[in-house]
């Protein structure tokens, strides 16, 4: 079993369980709270985010959803904090560079992939369940918008259990960025990139793991080799029967892209609107795509953090 030395200052706060099960060296899963709060319809959201945590446990792994509460970060959430994280208003979507604010200002509010990967991180987490990261925007030329995501897993190291990138994005430029950062991307049986809601984007990786102990392994090498503390992707599609219908992802998303530009949607504001846009699109397809790909990732997540906890 792994031991891991906790964080001790104030501003980082693990659950009880999830502190327990750190130092005991079990396995431990972190869940972004985005989708919580700014992803999902209430009282749907309550529910996913229930149903993420037993989905974890049922895989053998502790879940510790991550989110900021009055400035604390907290690591691993009970029910009163999943439902403040659900029902509550104003809360505000942090990513990275937001923490240190949230912190001194005491501020609420759910953490993105890059705010989720530094603070399981910090707190000695090393397996990390999403739905899909952000990445390079589609004329990225014009407009220079590429997630935070990318640089923070370009300096952390964390295994990222997740679809792809979403599809809203320039999926080929956000792969090319990812290999000059040098964040190792490996699909989970599969030998080319997921979609999102898509269960291929058509582009080839260079790796392919069949089984969460072939991930743990790549895990010991990475710490082994030593070098810069970059991310683990482990890229795991959505099924086939559960994607979205490609003929109609691809209508709706090209009719987004044209709305978007001709209501000059910009920069923080272009995802969530072409997402919302999809969710109206395909009549709620995408969401349920969304949601399976997130179901999967974290069972799959769950079986490596136990494969890596056994030293398997």
């Amino acid at each position: 079993m792994r031991t891991t030395q906790q964080p001790t200052d104030s501003a980082l706060r693990p659950s009880e369980e999830v502190a327990e099960a750190l130092a005991q060296g079990a396995p431990v899963v972190a869940l972004e709270s985005t989708i919580i709060s700014h992803g999902l319809p209430q009282p749907r959201n309550l529910e996913v985010a229930i149903e993420l945590e037993q989905i974890v446990r049922e895989a053998g792994a502790v879940p510790a959803t991550i989110a900021v509460l009055d400035g604390v970060a907290r690591i691993g959430l009970d029910s009163a904090g999943l439902e403040r994280i659900a029902t509550g208003s104003g809360l505000r979507k942090l990513g990275f560079r937001d923490l240190p604010a949230a912190a001194a200002l005491g501020a609420s509010g759910a953490t993105t992939v890059s705010a989720t990967s530094f603070l399981a991180a910090r707190a000695g987490i090393r397996v990390f369940a999403t739905g899909g990261l952000g990445g390079v925007h589609r004329e990225w030329t014009a407009t220079q918008d590429e997630s935070a995501d990318l640089d923070m897993l370009s300096r952390t190291r964390i295994t990222v259990v997740c679809a792809g990138v979403k599809s809203i994005l320039d999926v080929p430029a956000t792969l090319q960025r990812l290999e000059t950062k040098g964040v190792t991307v490996a699909g989970f049986r599969t030998g080319e990139f997921p979609g999102f809601y898509l269960h291929s984007s058509g582009e080839p990786v260079d790796w392919r793991l069949e089984t969460p102990e072939e991930a743990a392994r790549v895990m010991r090498a990475q710490d082994v080799l030593g070098g810069p503390e970059t991310a683990l992707i482990v890229a795991n599609p959505v099924p086939r029967s559960e994607q979205l219908d490609p003929d109609l992802h691809d209508r709706v998303l090209a009719e987004a892209l044209a709305a978007a530009d001709r209501e000059q949607v910009t920069g923080q504001a272009i995802t969530p609107f072409l997402l919302g846009y999809l969710v109206r699109g395909t009549g709620g397809a995408s969401l349920e795509a969304n949601l399976a790909a997130v179901r999967g990732n974290a069972a799959l997540a769950g079986r490596i953090a136990l494969a890596w906890s056994r030293g398997d």
